[in-house]
């Protein structure tokens, strides 16, 4: 299954170049890239992104197309949505030429009276990578507080500003990305990490009129396989400090109010048990897996804060069922919004439970879904008290839309739908779901979309996965797919064990001793496609960032004729290595997810596994690698690595029809670039690579 070479063979080149002349004999996995500082590891990097660049050379005007065919089908001048708070709307707007916003606001009932309180835009002027960790108002919005990382690394800087025109002033730098305000409006509470990057430590800032006191410290978890965050009931009449690993959390609580009181614990660790809270005046809502494998939602009164075991009084409310997960709680002052996930359709649904008095439910009805499959969620609801819920709503060919619910009549209004221009409209596209059968008889969800003119043939096809931590690949929306789409493409999603996608079930079937059900999973969804004549089976392309990389590359080890070609963005693919290094960022916290390789049966499953464990002289398809100088969760070094043995194993052919390629961005982190149209660029970069791999580069959108 090979795929073709660009037409133009002048840019051909040798492929042992860079990786014959940096090659140590000694060093045969390479790990001399992990040093950072050495000089001779950027030059590896640079004659690496040399060589990318001149095999991309005859497709520089396919990118060119593709970039600024995605931006003429897009809107470049977005007005977010607005969002009344008690006392200003605030709203963001990106100009047509803009890479960052402008946050705006006006007094209620004064639209009149707009001004800008935040420009993203002009404080990115100064830097080559702006992120925005949290942007946090006051509660009398009269302070903002916010925090940016300027490299990519994930290490954040605290800043704040008296609204509207007051001069930004540093509080606080090297610090976590969440802050909050307690309800005094002076007081800010904020992260720390420790040398690994975990959220460790939980710190108060008190303010007066602006200048800020020392930091003092609120909490500190121990245990390295735990991190801290921070949150606030909708009530704001409390103030959360949880401390979670993978599979385990706690909760402490603060007056909202009396932000100095020091953190009570609502409930003591019990390994394996997972809840969160919620409250509404008088009681709190706690969902929780104890002795429920796919959660359950209790009540307790809020005067047994403070108990042994308040667990001994949480009142039933909704009881743990076989097909569903319980997946989240949101409180309002009539009632509650639980977000939950059928196991059989592996489809999202938000459920409203009206509470009378005495906590009798008095309405309990699902919220109705634009279509199947497709995401939904609740959208931003800062009172307490509203009626109308205002949702989220998209698909493979929904544009993101975003309505209001008026819980009393039943009426729902669009506000605003994400606008689509050009000559590929989402009515002309179609969206199926089908079932792959893995190895052991699971069924295996796997969504489909594509040209509706071109239903019924077998086509070449992208083929996404992710599979880890329970995340959730719901349907989304993508402009810069259309590009793909348009040419012929059809673009797929394997929904594999690992994910959440069937409910907390599914994420336990693809972890730890069961990892390798995610790889068999993908694969089979990729026989699927065949099987049914949705792909071409010649031309497939597997695609997978991150944990996703691992998904592909280990799959690439299985069955590596599976694909014409792989994409492998920031691909976590040196697992064992990775968790033997208790110093490296956030390898501690990993251990309920992979394993912990100290235990010589975890140890001897990620190895079996672990994709640079396990290459051999199997030849792989062509395969695009990208990675990420600051990168802190997927060190750079990891897809460096893999590219380097791959070459050394002479995966590639010398008639350039399945490179090797690699390239890092020297200036962003995990996320890749931070500008719009870096980030769309880069894009389109991807995006030729995938359409000369399936044989579509020749035709346009």
């Amino acid at each position: 299954m090979k795929a073709q070479p660009p037409r133009d063979k002048a840019h051909a080149f040798s492929s042992a170049e860079p990786v014959s002349r940096f090659r140590r004999v000694n060093d045969p996995a390479w790990h001399w890239l992990e040093d950072r500082d050495a000089p001779e590891v950027t030059a590896f990097l640079e004659a690496a992104n040399h060589e990318s660049g001149r095999w991309f050379a005859p497709l520089d005007d396919l990118v060119e197309r593709l970039y600024h065919g995605h931006l003429a089908r897009r809107e470049l001048a977005v007005h977010g949505l607005r969002t009344p708070l008690d006392h200003f709307t605030i709203w963001s707007e990106t100009a047509a030429e803009a890479d960052y916003p402008v946050w705006w606001r006006h007094p209620n009932g004064n639209p009149d009276g707009a001004e800008p309180f935040l420009d993203l835009e002009a404080r990115a002027g100064e830097h080559d990578f702006l992120e925005l960790g949290e942007m946090a108002l006051s509660p009398d919005e009269a302070w903002l507080a916010w925090t940016e990382d300027t490299r990519g690394d994930e290490t954040y800087t605290l800043y704040l500003k008296q609204l509207p025109e007051g001069v930004p002033s540093v509080l606080l730098e090297e610090i976590g990305p969440e802050i909050g305000w307690a309800e005094d409006d002076a007081t800010l509470l904020f992260t720390r990490f420790d040398a690994t990057q975990r959220p460790e430590s939980i710190w108060r800032l008190d303010l007066n009129n602006g200048r800020a006191g020392e930091p003092t410290l609120i909490l500190r978890e121990e245990d390295p396989e735990f991190w801290l965050g921070l949150g606030k009931t909708r009530s704001r009449e409390w103030l959360i400090l949880e401390s979670a690993s993978k599979d385990t959390s706690e909760s402490h609580l603060i007056p909202a109010r009396a932000p100095a009181t020091p953190p009570r614990c609502f409930r003591k660790r019990e390994s394996g048990v997972e809840y969160m809270l919620d409250h509404r005046p008088g009681h709190f809502y706690v969902l929780h897996n104890r002795q429920a494998t796919h959660f359950r939602l209790d009540l307790v009164e809020e005067q047994r804060l403070g108990e042994a075991d308040p667990a001994d009084h949480w009142q039933p409310l909704i009881d743990h069922r076989d097909d569903d997960t319980l997946e989240g709680v949101d409180a309002f002052d009539w009632g509650l919004v639980i977000t939950e996930r059928d196991h059989y359709e592996a489809q999202v649904h938000l459920r409203v439970l009206e509470l009378g008095d005495d906590h009798a439910i008095t309405r309990d009805e699902r919220l109705p879904l634009p279509e199947l499959p497709c995401s939904l969620a609740l959208g931003d609801a800062p009172h307490f008290d509203t009626r109308r819920l205002r949702l989220r709503e998209e698909s493979f060919i929904l544009p993101v839309t975003w309505l209001e619910h008026d819980l009393d009549g039943g009426q729902r209004q669009v506000l605003k739908q994400q606008p689509i221009h050009g000559d590929l409209r989402p009515d002309q596209l179609v969206c199926e779901r089908i079932w792959a059968t893995s190895h052991d008889g699971e069924r295996v969800p796997v969504s489909v979309v594509m040209r509706a003119d071109l239903a019924g043939h077998p086509l070449p096809t992208l083929l996404y996965g992710y599979g880890a931590y329970g995340e959730v690949l719901d349907p989304w929306f993508s402009v810069a797919r259309l590009e793909l789409l348009a040419r012929g493409a059809a673009f797929a999603v394997a929904h594999v064990r690992g994910g959440g996608d069937r409910g907390e079930p599914w994420y336990l079937a693809g972890k730890l001793e069961h990892k390798a059900n995610s790889f068999h999973d993908f694969l089979a969804a990729r026989d699927a496609l065949v099987e049914k004549g949705i792909g071409d089976g010649d031309h497939i392309i597997a695609y997978g960032a991150s944990a996703g990389g691992l998904l592909v590359s280990a799959s690439l080890n299985l069955a590596p004729d599976a694909f014409c070609a792989a994409v492998l963005d920031v691909p976590f693919v040196d697992v064992l290595r990775t968790m033997e290094n208790p110093d490296l960022p956030l390898t501690t916290a990993e251990y309920t997810e992979w394993g912990d390789p100290r235990e010589p049966e975890a140890r001897r499953r990620i190895r079996d596994y672990s994709p640079l464990d396990n290459l051999s002289a199997q030849p792989w398809p062509a395969v695009f690698l990208q990675g990420s100088w600051h990168d802190t969760r997927v060190p750079y070094w990891e897809p460096a690595k893999l590219y380097a043995r791959l070459k050394e194993l002479g995966r590639e052919d010398t008639a350039g029809d399945r490179p090797i390629l690699l390239r890092t961005d020297m200036s962003a982190g995990h996320g890749g670039a931070s500008g719009r149209f870096k980030a769309w660029h880069d894009n389109a970069r991807q995006d030729a690579f995938i359409l000369w791999a399936l044989g579509l580069e020749q035709r346009e959108g």
